[in-house]
């Protein structure tokens, strides 16, 4: 039988990802207690502030000088999802759009032709420790879809389709499917002109937590399908005579249904699926488009015009303590969870 592992590799701080996906990052830090602005309720000395990505005691500020996170910068040519599952996030945007989500919700972000976003880690107990865990994943656009307005949705976790599949013996393993159907439960819409919206594009972006020994099958794909499952937590799966061990990708074959076998101890997955966009790729630092010349344009354009130029006041907005969880969409119209 072919190998259905073809390749794997650890993960590091920053997951390699394969085409239509850029990028992939687990953001998982133990934060302390907040103070009065939630910030760390700690002194910050000795850290690089501004560029704070050593994880010293267990987190990182990031970009963040008060509270972590990342104040307002610049994207175009690709979408951004980020899944959260633990802790709270404050996004604000260029469009006007804002929003505070986090505990398993997902925002998703057109950046298209350019917009400026801040993303923020309010640290809001004062008590006691505030665990933040996050994944950002980039999803490239194709040429076509490059310089589409600039989209923004919100997720909710009670509306992200959750299946508990019990296996023969008992072992259950939960998926929870961010983006492409499973069992014939359609995810919540991404934004309009994705890659993900496309139906022969085969975009699936899953998280599987396994109880320990749990079997599960993945659903075939065509032959032009990408998949990698992400092992982040736990001892690993096998596939067939083949294992990805704890911290590491393996790389599926295309094709058919693959059966997963969990280790003795639970275990958690990531898996981006996805039909390669298969065109050129020129990236640099925030931008993603197909040519050198398109990069310099989205420079040029973006200091031209700030990409509609920054509507708040700071450029690490964070919304107040007592706020709860809400969107706010660049029309006006304004959302909560219903948990």
């Amino acid at each position: 039988m072919a190998d259905l592992v073809l390749q794997t590799a650890p993960l590091g701080f920053q997951w390699p990802t394969i085409d239509p996906f850029l990028f992939c990052v687990h953001h998982d830090d133990a934060y302390p207690a907040g103070n009065e602005v939630m910030g760390p309720d700690t002194p910050l000395t000795g850290r690089p502030i501004g560029q704070d990505f050593e994880g010293v005691d267990g987190w990182r500020m990031y970009h963040g000088t008060t509270v972590p996170g990342f104040p307002q910068h610049p994207h175009r040519g690709f979408e951004t999802v980020t899944y959260v599952r633990q802790g709270i996030i404050d996004h604000s945007d260029s469009l006007g759009a804002a929003a505070r989500f986090g505990r398993g919700d997902v925002q998703w972000l057109t950046a298209g032709k350019g917009i400026v976003h801040s993303e923020m880690f309010p640290l809001l107990d004062p008590d006691g420790p505030n665990p933040l865990e996050l994944f950002q994943i980039w999803l490239n656009l194709p040429a076509a879809d490059k310089l589409v307005d600039p989209y923004f949705t919100m997720l909710w976790d009670t509306d992200i389709p959750k299946h508990r599949i019990v296996d023969d013996d008992g072992a259950a393993t939960e998926v929870t499917t961010i983006a492409g159907a499973y069992a014939g439960a359609e995810t919540p819409a991404p934004p309009p002109d994705s890659w993900a919206g496309r139906a022969d594009a085969e975009v699936a972006i899953w998280h599987l937590s396994f109880e320990p020994g749990a079997r599960f099958t993945l659903p075939p794909t065509s032959d032009q399908a990408v998949r990698a499952l992400y092992v982040f937590d736990g001892p690993g799966v096998s596939v067939a005579h083949q294992r990805i061990a704890d911290s590491t990708v393996g790389v599926l074959a295309p094709g058919p249904a693959i059966d997963l076998v969990a280790a003795d101890a639970t275990t958690d997955a990531l898996l981006l699926q996805g039909r390669p966009i298969a065109e050129p790729v020129e990236q640099y630092g925030p931008f993603v488009m197909n040519t050198r010349a398109e990069i310099d344009q989205a420079f040029a354009d973006y200091r031209r015009t700030q990409f509609g130029g920054w509507p708040f006041a700071d450029d690490d907005p964070v919304h107040g303590r007592e706020h709860g969880r809400f969107a706010r969409h660049a029309d006006g119209r304004t959302a909560v969870p219903t948990d």
